[in-house]
C-alpha cells in the first residue's frame, strides 16, 4: 500500500482531480454498459454477451464501441 501512495504522491496536484474525474466516468460507462449487457436479450445484442463485456475492460473505448455497436436498434 506504501508503493501505491508514493506513485499517488507523485501526480502533480493540479492533475489529481481530472484524472480522479476520468477514473469516475470510465467506471460508470463500464458498469452502464454491463447493465444494459445484462438486461438485453441475446436478439437485442450484435455479438454474444461474453465478448462485449470482455470488450468493455478496454478502457473507455470499449464501453463506447458498445454504445455504439453492441445494441441492435
Amino acid at each position: 500500500m506504501a508503493g501505491v501512495r508514493s506513485s499517488l504522491r507523485s501526480i502533480p496536484p493540479r492533475l489529481r482531480v481530472p484524472l480522479a474525474i476520468l477514473a469516475v466516468v470510465e467506471v460508470a460507462l463500464l458498469v452502464a454498459a454491463n447493465r444494459d449487457i445484462s438486461r438485453r436479450t441475446p436478439q437485442q445484442l450484435n455479438g454474444t454477451r461474453g465478448a462485449w463485456r470482455l470488450a468493455t475492460l478496454a478502457s473507455f473505448v470499449g464501453p463506447l464501441a458498445y454504445f455504439r455497436f453492441g445494441r441492435r436498434r
